[in-house]
């Protein structure tokens, strides 16, 4: 599996949802959202370290049942970009981003997809990552953490739709598009993801 501690997941992908949740229905929208996930805590002190990737998960499953769909794959695509956004403020070194934008797609996107396998674990938690090269490029994410606890009959990985989607935007090409075309909340074997630019 992963050379890494496994289970625990960036607090990304609780602090972002969670000011999603707080932007598209205020602070109590948030606060209710993170009580039903069994997160209490959370609710006046956001998590500053890794987080065990069943709290995502139950985060994911509250979402998803006191929201609409539409809303929630609104939220999840806001703190998809967010958590992108904060990876190129604060993860991504800027002189790696300068040469990346300079690179032929193709040749960013090799680059891309090196760093973005290196560091799986910290958004696929005990989940396999793998990319698999061609046209459409496709990311797969085994064992998907954030949609351990849904069902459903379309693809609900939203969150990792749009966090792919906007640093293939910003590093890649401004034409790159990211569908989720499989997905294990619908019964599928892992969460696929085509990318296309």
């Amino acid at each position: 599996m992963q050379d890494h501690p496994s289970g625990r997941i960036g607090p990304n992908a609780i602090i972002r949802i969670a000011e999603a949740l707080e932007a598209v229905g205020g602070r109590d929208l948030s606060a209710r959202i993170l009580t039903e996930a069994g997160l209490p805590g959370y609710v006046d002190a956001l998590p500053d370290r890794m987080v065990d990737e069943a709290e995502v998960g139950r985060l994911h499953a509250a979402l998803r049942a006191g929201l609409d769909p539409a809303t929630a794959d609104r939220v999840c695509r806001m703190a998809g970009r967010a958590t992108a956004d904060y990876l190129l403020a604060h993860r991504i070194p800027k002189p790696a981003q300068a040469v990346l934008k300079r690179l032929w797609p193709s040749a960013a996107s090799s680059i891309l997809l090196k760093a973005i396998g290196k560091h799986a674990w910290t958004f696929a938690g005990s989940g396999a990552f793998a990319a698999h090269p061609g046209k459409p490029l496709r990311l797969e994410i085994a064992g998907c953490p954030i949609c351990r606890e849904l069902r459903g009959t379309d693809p609900l990985c939203a969150y990792y739709t749009a966090t792919f989607e906007r640093l293939y935007q910003v590093l890649v090409s401004r034409r790159s598009t990211v569908r989720e075309t499989a997905c294990e909340a619908a019964g599928a074997p892992s969460c696929l993801f085509e990318i296309v630019w």
